[in-house]
Parts: C-alpha cells; structure tokens; sequence
C-alpha cells in the first residue's frame, strides 16, 4: 500500500482541491493556511511601515504571500515559487437562463484549453463568487460552492450518431449548454438558486463569477492506490506544495537566508493577461513596497532581485502509454519519478543551466528525485508563467512541474510521491539551506 509519509501528504493535497473549485475558492484556502500558520492579510490601503514576519496579499483569485525573517536587511533576495488558481473549465455566461425542446439549460462559456469530451455525463455543482450589494455602496463578495449534482453536459447516443468514436469534433458552440431541468427557461432562476444557496438576498447579486465543476471527490487508483485522481490538479497541486513550503520555511528550525515568496497568480490558462495574471505588475509592485516598507532604496530593490531566483511550478506531461509517439523518445517522465525539469530552448521555458544546477542541487539536499522533460519536436510545446516572471523581474527562472496524464481534463492523474518531493525540493530552495 502508499507509504504513510507521501499518503499524509496527499490526503492533504486531497483536502485542499476538495474545498477549492475555483480560483477564488483556491485563495481562500491558502490563506486560511497561512493564517493558521501566524501570517497576516495586508490590504492595499495598510501601510506596510516595518513589517516582517509571515504576510499576505489576495487579490481575487490571487495571492502573493512572503516571509520576512527578524533583522533581515532590506536587500534580501527573493526566492519566489510561481504557480496559478485557474484551471480549465466551463464558466457561466451572464444572462445564463436558456433552453430548447423543453428543456432548460444554464448558458456557459468555455474556459482556457477544455478538452469538452471529458465534460460529458459528469455530475456537475456551481462554484466562485457573487458580487453583492453592501454597506455605503461598496460591494463585497461572497464565495459560493454548490457541491450538488444540479446539472449535465448530456452526450448524443452513439445510435443518433454512429461517427462519435471516430474522433468527430464536438460543434463548441451549440451542444455545451448543460441540462438542469424540464420546461421553459425562466429568466433569474440560476440566480436565485445560487444565491439561496449562499444565503444572500437575489435582489442584492450585482454580478458574479461562475463556473462548473465536477463534484466526484478527489481520491486515489491503483492496485497499491499509487495514483492521485482529481479535478484541477493542473494547477492545485503546486498552489498546495508553494503554500506547505513556505509555511515550513516560516515555521522552521532554521531561519530561511532568502526572503521565501509565494505568488498564486489567476488567468494562467487564458494568457495570464489580467490583474491578477503574472503578465500584470502585481507580483513587482508588491515585492517593491515590501523592500520599501522596511525602508529600502532603489538600489536595494536592484540588489533583492540581482540576488533573486524564480521556480515556476506548474503540471507537466507524463508519458502516455497509448500514445507514447508523441513524447520525445529520450525524455518520457514517469509518475513517482520526481518532479520535472522542463526545457525549452524557444523559450516557452524559462529554464536553463543554471536554473537547471540550482533547482537539481536543492531536490538531491532534498533527498527528492527528479526527472528532465523536453516536448517531441514535432508538437507544440505549451508554456507557464516562467517566461513571464523572467521577463517581467528578470531574475534566473526554472520551470518545473509534478508529471500527470489527462492534463485539462475534468478529471486528472499523477503519482502520489510527486506532489511531497515538489513540496520538498520548495521548501529546500525557499529556506536556503
């Protein structure tokens, strides 16, 4: 059976995505962590004059959260680990009420790379936030998690359509609006429902943020269970080892030599172009303030990020035993292998020798396995927000990632060593040592 020290871990893991279906779910997580472990919410409007120790900023659906070690001097290196809230999906439309043929449908919107089939015949709730009427006019927000089957992307019946198993592409248009009812669409009802079920007045939603997901719980497969199943494990799995490394930096025996930074950013999967994706100046704008705020100069915001070293962690491709064809045939990662190190000298990766040395020395300190990947020439090779973080910051940058198969599915797999050895090789690199 899994050994205990990677289970404890992974039931952790299992947890987490359980409570988090959206990005905005995925913050809430994380800081109820964090909070749990001494470290405090800054707001925008605090003033952030002296603060050190464990400190947060949440935006939406991300979150920068960093430790400052007593007396550490203004210029202090970062050790920043970059991963993101979003996963693929299905995102409610806003005038949702719809339906044909006497049935009623929610109207969706396809979010980032779906692979639609995976969509079909599932069980689906309604999770992210409702925009409400508050106090003196400013809104304020309101999580909501519906953990009910309340609707179904229903598929054709192969009698109705004798091509469905030759790869016959499903129309992304018309044939995605999920089912949740007989009769005529009836304007409102989805708001009502939701926001009932969030115990808030439908007079008072202004607008929301909504999306599908599957409810069938996280859980493992396997003969000795040495798989991790689950939704959005693209990307939780690195949000959860980002917060669990750095809370064991801040807790730790050893003060980290770095300044340890978590950076959560949202939108990854459409482009990272928003507010709160690592395209924005978030990230820059707060660390700058933080060397500010313990009264840092110019020169020494120059001198954080000289010293600073970037590990982006986002899911990578296992070999795929049915298509092994499309892996390069020299590099093929195996779940319980270790985390990646992804290449790519067009630069979709951030990665190169000297990352490659940092992150490889930290995982054998470790005492963690590792494993190199490099797309098949042939195929296009997807990126992360490596590439961004180092051209935003310019800092050294590596690319990394826990190996899985069905990536963007509503359902997907990975080893369940990998996630503890991710978490490790983070905590290695954020403290130091």
């Amino acid at each position: 059976m899994t050994p205990a020290p990677h289970r404890s871990h992974t039931d952790d893991l299992l947890s987490f995505i359980a409570a988090s279906p959206s990005p905005y779910h995925v913050v809430a997580s994380a800081a109820q962590r964090l909070e749990k472990a001494g470290f405090r919410e800054l707001r925008g409007t605090d003033d952030w004059s002296g603060a050190t120790g464990g400190l947060f900023v949440s935006r939406a659906g991300a979150l920068i959260a960093w430790y400052v070690p007593e007396d550490a001097p203004a210029h202090t290196p970062f050790r920043i680990v970059g991963t993101h809230t979003d996963s693929p999906n299905l995102r409610i439309k806003p005038a949702p009420d719809t339906g044909t043929s006497g049935w009623r449908q929610v109207g969706v919107e396809i979010y980032g790379g779906v692979p639609l089939n995976t969509w079909l015949d599932r069980d689906l709730g309604i999770s992210g936030r409702l925009a409400l009427r508050g106090p003196d006019g400013v809104p304020r927000n309101r999580l909501v998690q519906i953990d009910e089957p309340l609707l179904r992307v229903p598929q054709l019946a192969i009698h109705l359509d004798r091509s469905v198993n030759e790869g016959v592409a499903l129309d992304r248009q018309r044939h995605i609006a999920p089912i949740w009812a007989l009769g005529e669409p009836r304007e409102g009802e989805l708001l009502r429902r939701v926001a009932t079920a969030a115990g808030e007045d439908p007079a008072d939603v202004l607008g929301w943020d909504l999306m599908l997901h599957d409810i069938q719980p996280p859980g493992y497969l396997g003969v000795d269970r040495e798989f991790v199943v689950a939704s959005r494990l693209d990307n939780q799995v690195s949000v959860h080892a980002g917060v669990t490394a750095l809370v064991d930096a801040a807790t730790g025996a050893t003060q980290p030599a770095f300044i340890p930074v978590l950076a959560a950013f949202d939108h990854e999967e459409v482009g990272s172009g928003s507010e709160t994706g690592a395209q924005s100046p978030l990230l820059e704008r707060i660390l700058s303030r933080s060397v500010a705020a313990r009264g840092g100069s110019d020169e020494d915001w120059s001198r954080a990020l000289s010293g600073a070293f970037c590990v982006s962690a986002d899911m990578a491709h296992a070999v795929h035993p049915n298509y092994s064809e499309r892996h390069d045939p020299d590099h093929r990662p195996l779940p319980n292998g270790g985390p990646t190190i992804k290449v790519n000298v067009n630069q979709r990766y951030a990665t190169d020798s000297t990352g490659i040395a940092m992150i490889s020395a930290a995982a054998e300190r470790a005492g963690a396995p590792w494993q190199p990947f490099v797309s098949n020439n042939a195929m296009p090779c997807g990126t992360s927000i490596g590439p961004l973080t180092a051209a935003r910051l310019g800092v050294t940058t590596v690319d990394v990632g826990v190996p899985g198969l069905s990536m963007h599915s509503a359902r997907e797999l990975c080893g369940v060593r990998d996630p503890g050895h991710l978490t490790a090789i983070l905590t290695t690199i954020m403290v130091g040592d």
